[in-house]
C-alpha cells in the first residue's frame, strides 16, 4: 500500500525572488512530499503591506512556479475575507511559515512549522526591491 503524500502549505508574497525565498521553499519542501504554494494577490500585497509589489503576480506565480522544490503554485484568493479557504482548499498536513510572517491561522488539522531565517540581513525583499 502506498503511503498518502504528506501536503505542505507555504504561501507568501515572493516579490523580487531571490535566495532567501529559495531557502524558505527547499526547507518548506522537508516537511513533506508534496510542496504546494499560495502567492499572494498584488491587491492583497497592498493592503498587508501598505504598498503594491514590485513583481505582478503574474511574475511571481512564474518565479515560484518554476522552482524545483515546488510541486504546485498558485494564486491566493483576491478577495480579503476569503483568502483562509485556501486551507480548506488544499487540506495541509504541515503549514510553513517564514521566520517573519505574521499569520492568523484557524484551528485545524494541521502542523505550523517556522522557518529560520536565511541571511536577513541581505536577502529580505525590502532591501532588494528597486
Amino acid at each position: 500500500m502506498t503511503a498518502k503524500p504528506k501536503t505542505v502549505l507555504a504561501f507568501g508574497t515572493y516579490d523580487v525572488f531571490h535566495p532567501g525565498h529559495e531557502y524558505f521553499l527547499r526547507e518548506a519542501k522537508k516537511h513533506g512530499t508534496r510542496l504546494v504554494v499560495v502567492v499572494a494577490r498584488d491587491n492583497n500585497v497592498e493592503r498587508i503591506k501598505g504598498k503594491r509589489p514590485h513583481d505582478t503576480e503574474a511574475t511571481r506565480l512564474a518565479n515560484v512556479a518554476t522552482y524545483f522544490a515546488v510541486d504546485e503554485a498558485r494564486l491566493g484568493y483576491e478577495k480579503w475575507g476569503e483568502h483562509l479557504q485556501v486551507l480548506e482548499d488544499i487540506a495541509p498536513d504541515v503549514i510553513c511559515l517564514g521566520y517573519d510572517q505574521r499569520a492568523q491561522l484557524p484551528e485545524g488539522g494541521w502542523q505550523v512549522v517556522r522557518v529560520d531565517a536565511y541571511m536577513p540581513e541581505r536577502y529580505k525583499s525590502s532591501f532588494i526591491r528597486p
